[in-house]
């Protein structure tokens, strides 16, 4: 079983999906969990979620935050200049002269690049093929960077495909947005959003100073192979079957096929006693269901 460990106060940078996600179960078991969004009625819904909830541009409140922490993590995404977790902690952990036991940088599979159906493992050579996956690998390496330099305890967590409730393929068969988006020999992996929680507060608990792990299930499948499994287990009608060239296919949904490539977690497991709950896709949506 995964060990679960305990802080007294994790700021999270980002509280988009996955942040709430990881700021709710770190509720039950951490003194306090700050948030942080630019967007003023999102740091509301986070309020009234129990949470406190800043402004990354307050540099004083970020401060503050950044002095009461024990942990860190950043699921903020980068942009065209990098990392704004690292452009915005970094002079704050400087200010505050408080330095976190652990800090998490949320990266994704994508750095890996196409491996044609071959595997990939995290001291593999990144070779991202979009613009997105060279923005995460410049950006690990940034934090990767920082963390020698200040003498932060700095770790990577690369993700694929994330999926959970009201985000999977049940919601699209429901509300009839689905399709069957095929392109033949395209494999990767996915992982519930639980796991992802379970396998970042595993690290919390083994911190490993610069390394990257990759957090996924135990089965890479195809898309279109888990999106006709779901309708039969709905008993839904298989939803229209489209080229991933089709024009139909937004240009961000094409560049996701153009990659095609098997994840190992043996890395998470060995290293901090992390096991999926849900190891293949059809238990976690089952879970959904």
């Amino acid at each position: 079983m995964t060990h679960i460990a305990e802080v007294s106060c994790l700021l999270i940078f980002g509280g988009g999906w996955l942040g709430e996600a990881v700021a709710k179960a770190a509720a039950a078991r951490a003194d306090h969990v700050v948030l942080t969004s630019r967007d003023e009625d999102r740091r509301a819904e986070l309020g009234h979620l129990g949470f406190e909830a800043i402004d990354p541009a307050d540099a004083v409140a970020l401060s503050e935050a950044v002095g009461r922490a024990k942990a860190i993590l950043i699921t903020a995404p980068p942009g065209p200049s990098g990392c704004p977790g690292l452009e915005a902690l970094v002079p704050a952990i400087t200010a505050s002269g408080a330095y976190p036991d652990w800090i998490g940088y949320v990266s994704s599979t994508a750095v890996y690049g196409d491996r044609d159906g071959g595997w990939a493992f995290e001291d593999d050579a990144l070779n991202a093929a979009s613009l997105e996956g060279a923005r995460r690998v410049r950006a690990e390496r940034d934090w990767l960077d920082a963390g020698q330099g200040m003498g932060l305890t700095v770790q990577i967590f690369r993700l694929p495909a994330l999926y959970g409730p009201g985000r999977s393929p049940i919601d699209r068969l429901r509300d009839g947005t689905a399709r069957r988006v095929r392109k033949p020999g395209q494999v990767f992996n996915r992982i519930h959003v639980d796991d992802v929680v379970s396998g970042l507060f595993a690290s919390m608990a083994g911190p490993q100073p610069g390394r990257a792990y990759t957090l996924c299930d135990d089965e890479p499948a195809a898309a279109d192979a888990v999106m006709e499994w779901t309708a039969e287990q709905l008993g839904l009608p298989q939803p229209r079957e489209v080229d991933w060239t089709d024009a139909s296919v937004s240009d961000g949904m094409r560049r996701f096929y153009l990659d095609s490539k098997r994840l190992s977690n043996a890395r998470a497991k060995a290293e901090l006693g992390w096991r999926p709950n849900y190891p293949t896709y059809r238990e976690g949506l089952k879970s959904l269901m």
